[in-house]
Parts: C-alpha cells; structure tokens; sequence
C-alpha cells in the first residue's frame, strides 16, 4: 500500500509538471474548455452544445451541421437526392448513430447487430513495394484484398453487408490492496457470415469503439510544437514514459484524432467516418462506394448518389457545416471541480504518474483558429502522444507510424458523463472496461507502474481517484 509519508513525497516531485498544488483547485480547472467551456446542465444532453460564446450567426451554422450530423441517409437512386448515397456497404446511417448524443459509442449486447463498433482489417506487407508504400506514408494501412479496411456489416437494399462481429469475454479478477478485486473481461472477436468468400489468412483486425465527440476544435488548436515537444520516444528522462507523435502521409502531418492519431484534423477524421461508416464519398474522400472493392463486383456496380455538380454526395457545403459543427462541441463545465474529495483525487492522479500521458493542461494557438476557441487555456487531460499500452490492450494491427501496441492517449475530458449520455459506462477503444477503475486496470507498458500505484492503493485513495475521474 502507498503510505501517506511516500505519496506526499510523490505529490511534490508531480505538482510541477502538472501544474497542481496540493489540495488547490488550479485556475481553470472548473472550465476545461476555457472560454468554449458549456455551462449547460450536466444531462444526458451535455455533449450537444455549442462553444460558448459564438455569434448568432455562428450558431446557426452549428444548428446547420447539428442536422447534418443526425441526418438519416438514404440508398441511390431516391427522390431525396440531398439524402441519397448511402453505402452501397455500411455501418451505420447517420453519424448520431455511432455517437450517441454525441458521446461514446456503445458496446453490442448479445444478439444485437453492432452499430457504433466497429472492426478495422488489414494485411501486411507481402513486397518490398508494398513496405515502400508503408514507409513512406503513401498508405497508412493495406486493405485486406477482398473487404477493405473495414467490417461493413450492413448493405442496400439488393446487396448484402460483408459479415457479422462476434466477440466473446472470459473473466478474470485483479486482487487490490486492502482486500478488494475488480472482474476484467477479456474479449476475443471473430467475423462470420462472411458474405464475398473467405478473409485473408493473415488478415490483422482491430476493433474500435466510437468516441465522444466533444472539444474537437480545441485539440486541432493546440500548437503541434507543443505537442511535439512533450514527446520523448528514447526515455531520454528515464520516467519509462516515452511518447511518440504520430505522422501522417509523405508530408508527415501530425495525427492526432483517431485511437491511433490516423487523423491530422477534424475535417480528415469526419471525411474518413463519412466514407469508412456510411459509404458517402466527400471532396477530400473522393469514394462514392464507400470500402467497396474490385472483388466485390455488385457492390462496385452499384448506383451513387453523387452531386452533378461536385461529383460527390455529400457537397462541399454540407461537408463544411459537417466539420464546423464537430469542431464547436463544447467541453461540459465541472461545478465539482473545487470539491475537496475531487482535489484529493486530482493529486492522487498526478501522483501515480497518470498526468504523465493524460496531461492535464494545454493552451491553444492565437492565430488560425475559430475565434471562440483561440487562445485558451483548456483542461483535456491528453498529450495526443502514441504510447506503447502493453501486451493487454495491443491489437496487433500497425496504422501509418502506430505500432501494434501503441494507443493514442485519450482525452479525459466529459468522461465522468459517459453513463448520463450514453447510458452504458463502457471505455477503452474497444468498450471492454465496464467502468474507471477497469479502464486503469487494462493499463500496461508505459502505464504499469502508474496501474501498480493504483493496486497499491488503499481502498479510500482509489475512491477518491474515481471521484476525480467522475468529475472530469
């Protein structure tokens, strides 16, 4: 167990980095977004408001994008042609119906079709060229030759999607200090009902799990040469943290969205989702058939639902309100913040060595960015770093500089309103932990001494700890 003389001594050497004092509320910390910060209620309708501050014109382009964003799309040809375009193979018909009211997605029940999780696939590479084009940024992935790069489990009417999700748990209990246990599940996932013939024998697949969709705008605001400067990848510190950034194409651009960081902005991430998750091709995703591919003969024959005039379906202008909308997601204030159980919990977080990768404090740029969200000193809790997560989470699957092993850290921010939005406290990129405290525990790699620190603890710290992630 941590004894209080140790974690004192703890919380001294971690308040400098972190910016804390022990048992002080830092300036700020109540309005995560700054400025942008909601004040709305802290409901199941938290996650669905706009930056605060905005004019009223700018409002009604966020309202614009808020329809965008839940609207149903339709398979072509239809009467409805701002609606058509659906598919032909797809996951899901609106991009509410992954984030649910925005937030996370959620994990299927038995029996249920998946929706908001969803499996990535992927094959290595067999070539020198194939390796060249990997290298080099050309490709981020290659795409398993007969279903792409991702499960599509749903389809026009006509065709039928590419297969089904399975995954399985097998149970396993963690012994905590002071006589405590949590139950972790395992998951293994599988695909069946395989619709175009059998997968690729050494086809690598990741499952991901949508995230919340609040602060997006601030993260892309955040000065890459902040970010970048954070990253150690040698442990030249010797902390055993030792960060990656993400890079990203021949030009190497920096990701940051996406459980891997495979994306450098929110346009790319919202494009990517339109065409990866519905099949509607954009002016930067140019693939009215979504993942169809050549050995998938119907599904390329297929009608699109592309604008005359742009080719695409959906038109620059949608795709703009789109993109300005999931930028303008505002962060939900924290009323607890100043709470003294919170402050407890907030230096016990900065005093296992969590604050290292979920840094708590960043400030974004003043110039190129929405006024709203210029200059502010924001609350995510990420450095939006690779890590290496251990064997426990690592999916096996590289994405562009990602390794098998390696996760993006995840914001924390709105993450104590997961059960109110979504109704399920599900967490990790692939939904497995069933609440905070299993979430820690899966923690590996370069987090295994902050996750035994967490064990270690006595049963009132680790309360604590949970109260603080419960306010975020």
């Amino acid at each position: 167990m941590i004894r209080c003389a140790t974690l004192s001594l703890l919380l001294v050497l971690a308040a400098g980095s972190a910016g804390a004092v022990d048992g002080v509320m830092v300036a700020g910390e109540q309005a995560p977004g700054g400025n942008a910060t909601s004040w709305q209620p802290r409901d199941r309708r938290a996650f669905l408001h706009p930056s605060a501050g905005m004019s009223l014109e700018r409002r009604m382009d966020f309202r614009l994008g808020d329809a965008i964003f839940r609207k149903l799309w339709a398979s072509s040809p239809s009467s409805t042609t701002a609606s058509d375009g659906l598919g032909p193979l797809y996951n899901a018909r609106s991009c509410q119906s992954c984030h649910i009211r925005d937030g996370r997605g959620r994990v299927p029940a038995p029996g249920e079709t998946a929706v908001s999780l969803f499996l990535r696939l992927s094959v290595p590479p067999k070539t020198a060229a194939e390796q060249a084009q990997l290298d080099s940024g050309a490709r981020p992935v290659l795409p398993e030759p007969t279903y792409g790069t991702q499960l599509q489990n749903a389809a026009v009417h006509g065709l039928a999607g590419e297969g089904r999700m399975t995954v399985t748990y097998v149970e396993e209990t963690v012994a905590l200090a002071g006589g405590e246990s949590v139950t972790l599940r395992r998951p293994t996932y599988g695909i069946t009902d395989l619709t175009y013939g059998p997968l690729a024998v050494d086809v690598m697949i990741s499952p991901r799990l949508a995230p919340a969709m609040i602060g997006l705008g601030l993260l892309e605001a955040i000065p890459e040469s902040d970010i970048v400067a954070r990253a150690d990848p040698d442990d030249a510190d010797g902390d055993g943290v030792s960060g990656r950034a993400q890079r990203l194409g021949p030009e190497g651009r920096l990701g940051r969205f996406g459980w891997k960081a495979g994306q450098a902005d929110v346009a790319g991430q919202s494009a990517d989702a339109f065409a990866g998750d519905i099949g509607l091709s954009t002016l930067l995703v140019p693939r009215s058939r979504g993942d169809c591919t050549p050995a998938q003969a119907e599904c390329m024959a297929a009608p699109t639902g592309d604008d005359p005039v742009e080719g695409v379906e959906v038109p620059r202008v949608l795709f703009d309100y789109t993109v300005f909308y999931a930028r303008h997601l505002a962060v939900p204030g924290r009323p607890r913040a100043a709470e003294p159980d919170v402050l407890a919990g907030r230096d016990l977080f900065v005093a296992t060595g969590c604050a290292a990768c979920h840094v708590p404090e960043q400030v974004t740029a003043t110039d190129g960015v929405d006024p709203e969200l210029a200059g502010q000193r924001i609350f995510p809790y990420t450095d939006l770093l690779l890590h290496d997560m251990g064997p426990d989470l690592a999916d096996g699957r590289p994405e562009a500089g990602a390794d098998g092993g390696e996760w993006r850290t995840a914001p924390l921010w709105g993450i104590g309103l997961t059960g109110e939005v979504t109704g399920r406290t599900e967490f990790l990129h692939d939904g497995r932990a069933r609440g905070l405290l299993e979430a820690i525990l899966w923690h590996g790699g370069e987090a295994a001494a902050a996750r035994a620190r967490v064990v270690e603890m006595s049963p009132q710290e680790r309360r604590l700890l949970i109260e603080f992630l419960s306010s975020l």
